[in-house]
């Protein structure tokens, strides 16, 4: 068949010749995250924004910026890291003047998800942004009359098809709905060699793309997150969760550390079990819960993920994953991760790849369309996503403040709830930390109320906390609250007590059981620092891109963080690192902050309190 997609090597030549087709007035469309055409939406922005008889609009969640500092620690840090791990990146100059708050007025961009917290006080990105279900936000999209579809994609050498790879999320619907006649844009694809071809429902004809940008751009560097530490209250929470997780079932985990808790929490069930029960029973689980899931994986679960993230690779290997529907064993709606997620999509053999398919959000995330055929296939399901707070009441709060400000957005969280309540025998596990770090002292996460919820008390299933899991669902509101002070920290519970029972909700002759007192961090300690001394409890289940020079900072950095809004604190630090001589290991990170040699004042405060925190 012959491919008759018009093919450009030059992006710019590229937009001249789609802002001509579109008289200068664009709705461009563009997927979350990875999926982005860099080269091609920079080469039409930068068009637009000299000309103003030209208008762009683009629709588009999670735009990725490689990370900015936000004080001159942060920058010492990031810096040498920026340069080794997005060296080759295509930086999108938009979301740069979105940044710097100088976006030209004949440019508008709306996203319906943000990089958590990344866009916190930006009021171009916070007044355009568009609260949606991830399922519903194609309809929105093609409601508005898009006339541009731009989309990073992936190919084989003698292929006449092209893969939507890391995102078909959405647009496998927006190319029906063109298919259809139901709508008219031009398809603009941009080839990257880097990125693996997905086969199955990504999978599409050369026919589909109107305009490919080839050429230099297939070079390009794609996006790197790097894996994060877990650390022990986020293992204890992952292995309350791995509990519950029955054989010959479905799972569905996002993002993170957390995420990664849990999936190495199954790993570990399945391949040490016997160490897996010893943790299980240091965290006293058999006095909480009466139903646990503990043994081995012998049916094995499905995947059913709207992010497929990386450590669903490391689950298949594990043999925890191995339960096929219809040949598959992950459905995934997108993926953005580490370097290493990518490199091992495409060295993967073809016959493990065509396990994984990628595929329409929509078919992931909502239980009515096919619902017979889904109630078959999604049996046993245990959707977990993570929160940001919960109240007594158990309703969560995931995606913003109450003060209207966006952290990141809903998502497929609530499509997931919904989801769980629609099949038979799913439960929505819903992961939060029980403490933050406040401004001047730690807050809880568990409150009474909260200004903004994502999802209401009505919806209540599970919520898990380092402290242990409070089922909730089909419980009377005294009982939920029993259930949820039973998981915050302790420093909190008799406030959330008295608050309870001022309010009627509570029982004024209640009083908490004595073992609800060791919800502390020094217990967690307790319990879970001797397996990580033997090395079951790694800082990296999954490895990093970070040097362990870079590691050790990292953590030295999160404790500086606290003590920076201490002005006595701060003095305390630089008089501890002052009288501190430095080993080996700890003048190897000082030298990595470029701090081994101090030009002033200022720079050698820094490095004492380096010193004191390493």
């Amino acid at each position: 068949m012959a491919d008759k997609t018009a093919k450009f090597t030059d992006a710019d030549l590229l937009a001249d010749k789609i802002i001509e087709r579109l008289d200068g007035k664009i709705v461009m469309a563009t997927p979350l995250g990875l999926g982005k055409a860099n080269h091609v939406i920079n080469a039409i922005y930068n068009k637009v924004r000299k000309n103003p008889s030209y208008s762009l609009k683009i629709y588009t969640a999670l735009t990725l910026n490689t990370p900015q500092a936000s004080s001159d620690m942060e920058r010492r840090f990031l810096e040498p890291l920026k340069r080794r791990l997005y060296a080759g990146y295509c930086e999108l100059d938009f979301a740069q003047d979105l940044h710097d708050e100088n976006l030209p007025s004949n440019v508008e961009v709306c996203e319906f998800f943000l990089a958590a917290g990344q866009w916190l006080g930006n009021s171009s990105v916070q007044q355009n942004y568009i609260s949606a279900n991830y399922s519903d936000a194609g309809t929105y999209i093609l409601e508005d009359g898009i006339n541009l579809v731009v989309q990073l994609l992936a190919s084989e050498e003698n292929n006449w098809n092209y893969s939507l790879s890391c995102n078909p999320d959405i647009t496998l619907d927006l190319l029906k709905a063109r298919e259809s006649g139901k709508s008219d844009f031009i398809v603009v694809g941009e080839l990257n060699e880097n990125l693996p071809f997905m086969p199955g429902d990504a999978e599409i004809s050369a026919r589909e793309i109107d305009y490919l940008l080839k050429g230099d751009c297939e070079s390009s560097t794609l996006f790197n997150i790097p894996k994060r530490p877990v650390n022990l209250p986020e293992y204890a929470a992952g292995f309350y969760a791995s509990g519950l997780i029955p054989d010959n079932g479905t799972l569905q985990i996002g993002i993170g550390s957390i995420g990664d808790a849990v999936a190495y929490a199954l790993i570990l069930r399945q391949n040490n079990n016997k160490d897996y029960r010893k943790i299980m029973s240091a965290l006293h689980l058999d006095e909480k819960l009466e139903q646990l899931h503990l043994d081995p994986f012998e049916t094995g679960l499905h995947g059913m993920s709207e992010m497929f993230v990386d450590s669903f690779l490391d689950l298949i290997d594990g043999g925890v994953i191995k339960r096929e529907v219809d040949g598959i064993l992950v459905h995934g709606g997108f993926f953005v991760g580490p370097t290493s997620l990518y490199c091992r999509l495409k060295a993967m053999p073809d016959t493990l790849r065509q396990k994984i398919n990628m595929t329409r959000v929509r078919f992931i995330n909502d239980a009515h369309e096919d619902f017979e055929e889904k109630q078959k296939n999604r049996r046993r399901a245990r959707f977990i996503n993570n929160g940001m707070k919960a109240t007594l009441l158990g309703a969560v709060v995931s995606d913003g403040l109450e003060n209207g400000q966006v952290i990141s957005g809903v998502g497929g969280q609530y499509d997931f709830v919904r989801q769980s309540f629609a099949l038979n025998n799913a439960r929505s596990l819903i992961m939060l930390n029980a403490l933050r770090d406040g401004r001047s002292q730690a807050e809880s996460n568990i409150v009474w109320s909260y200004g903004h919820i994502t999802i209401p008390r009505h919806l209540r299933d599970i919520v898990i906390t380092e402290y242990g899991v409070a089922d909730l669902k089909g419980a009377n509101d005294a009982d939920v609250i029993k259930r949820m002070i039973s998981v915050a920290d302790a420093q909190f519970q008799d406030d959330l007590i008295k608050t309870a029972q001022e309010n009627g909700k509570l029982s004024k002759g209640f009083n908490k059981p004595d073992f609800w007192s060791e919800n502390t961090s020094r217990h967690i300690e307790q319990k879970l620092a001797p397996f990580r001394e033997k090395g079951l409890l790694p800082e990296y289940p999954f490895g990093t891109d970070f040097t362990a020079v870079e590691q050790k900072l990292i953590k030295a950095l999160d404790k500086l963080k606290p003590i920076s809004k201490s002005k006595s604190k701060l003095i305390r630090m630089t008089w501890k690192g002052f009288r501190k001589k430095p080993d080996k290991d700890q003048l190897a990170a000082i030298r990595r902050m470029g701090l081994d040699r101090p030009q002033n004042l200022d720079e050698r405060i820094k490095a004492y309190l380096l010193r004191a925190v390493l």
